[in-house]
C-alpha cells in the first residue's frame, strides 16, 4: 500500500481522522471559478452514495454541464465550492442505483456513453469480460500470461490476476487487448457475461428526466493508441450517435481511461468540442484551464463519505503542480 493510500485509510476510518478532515475543511479557502469534477463508474454502497450526495447538496454547489459550458464560453463565474458530477460508461447500475439518489437531492449529472455498446449484447467491455472469465472459470491452477504465470487457486488470487492483467493490457493497442482477452476467455472456458450497458430506450428516458448525455467514443479504445484522425472519428461518431438517438447532445467528451495526446486535443478542438475531461486528479481553475483538458477526481464504487471529503480536500491547486496535464496518468 502506498503512503498516500495508507494516509487515506487512517484519515477515513476513525473519529480522530474525521475531526482532522473537518478542521482542514474549515481552513480550506475557496473562491469563485474553481471547479471539481467527480468521476464515478458504478455504485455498490448505495447508503454510502446517498450520504455523499446529501453532503454535496448541503456543502457544495453542484453545477450542471450547461453551467460549466457557459462559464467557459461567456466567462460567467462559477460560485465557490462548485462541483460537477459525472459517470462514465453508461452502466445500467447508474439508472438503477445512482440516478434515483441524484433525483432525490435534485443534483444535475452527466453520463458519458460509449455509443457502440447500447443494444449490442455482444459488445462487452474487455475488462468486464476479463474479470468475469477469471472469476467464474472452473480452472483452479495457473495460467501462462505475457506478465508471467498467475495462480487462480483462490478468489483473492483470481482478483489479483485480474488487476495485474488489466494494468498490463491498458498499455496495448485496442485490437490487441480484444484479441488477447477473447483468447483467454476461450482457454478458461467461460460463457460471455451479459451486457451491463444501458439501452438506447433507457438512455432516452434518462435524458428526458434531465440527465446530460455526453460522448465517450464509440468503442472505448485508449485514444493514445490511435492516430489523431482515428481518435477524432471515434469522438465525433459518438456525438453523432447521441444526436441521432437522443435528439441532442452538448459538445462534451470524456477521454476513455483518461488517455490523450496533444494532437488528439487539437483534433477535438477542430471538431468543435467545447469540454473534454481527463482522469488526472486536481481542481480546475476556469480562468486558466484548457476546457479540453479538465481534471477529474475518481470516486470508487465502494467509496465512503469520508473518502469523498478527503478527495475533495486533497484535490487542491497544489496537487495540480504535482500532476501536470502534459499527458494522462
Amino acid at each position: 500500500m502506498t503512503l498516500a493510500k495508507r494516509w487515506l485509510t487512517v484519515m477515513t476510518n476513525n473519529a480522530v481522522g474525521n475531526h482532522v478532515i473537518t478542521l482542514l475543511e474549515g481552513l480550506h479557502k475557496e473562491r469563485p471559478n474553481l471547479l471539481r469534477v467527480l468521476t464515478y463508474h458504478q455504485v455498490e454502497d448505495l447508503a454510502g452514495f446517498d450520504q455523499q450526495m446529501q453532503y454535496l447538496s448541503r456543502y457544495y454547489h453542484v453545477v450542471s454541464t450547461a453551467r460549466v459550458l457557459e462559464a467557459c464560453k461567456e466567462g460567467t463565474p462559477l460560485p465557490p465550492r462548485s462541483v460537477l458530477i459525472t459517470f462514465d460508461d453508461a452502466y445500467r447500475n447508474f439508472a438503477e442505483c445512482a440516478w434515483p439518489v441524484l433525483k432525490r437531492y435534485g443534483l444535475p449529472v452527466t453520463l458519458f456513453v460509449p455509443t457502440a455498446f447500447p443494444d449490442r449484447p455482444d459488445h462487452i467491455f474487455w475488462w468486464d469480460r476479463l474479470e468475469h472469465a477469471l472469476r467464474h472459470t472452473g480452472h483452479r491452477d495457473h495460467i501462462q500470461t505475457p506478465i508471467g504465470r498467475l495462480s487462480l487457486a483462490t478468489n483473492r488470487q483470481r482478483y489479483q490476476a485480474f488487476l495485474r492483467l488489466r494494468r498490463y493490457l491498458r498499455r496495448l493497442p485496442h485490437s490487441e487487448i480484444l484479441a488477447w482477452t477473447y483468447q483467454l476467455c476461450r482457454e478458461l472456458d467461460t460463457p460471455q457475461p451479459e451486457s451491463q450497458v444501458l439501452s438506447w430506450d433507457e438512455l432516452r428516458q434518462l435524458a428526458n428526466e434531465g440527465v446530460t448525455l455526453g460522448a465517450h467514443t464509440r468503442t472505448h479504445p485508449s485514444l493514445d493508441q490511435l492516430s489523431s484522425q482515428e481518435a477524432q472519428a471515434e469522438a465525433v461518431g459518438s456525438l453523432q450517435d447521441l444526436e441521432r438517438e437522443v435528439g441532442q447532445a452538448p459538445p462534451i467528451f470524456a477521454y476513455p481511461g483518461g488517455q490523450f495526446r496533444e494532437d488528439i486535443v487539437q483534433a477535438l478542438r477542430q471538431a468543435g468540442f467545447a469540454l473534454a475531461f481527463t482522469t488526472i486528479r486536481g481542481v480546475n481553475d476556469l480562468r486558466y484551464a484548457d476546457p479540453l483538458r479538465l481534471r477529474r477526481i475518481n470516486i470508487g464504487r465502494r467509496a465512503t463519505l469520508p473518502v469523498l471529503r478527503v478527495r475533495l480536500l486533497h484535490s487542491s491547486w497544489y496537487l495540480n503542480q504535482l500532476r501536470p496535464l502534459a499527458k494522462a496518468s
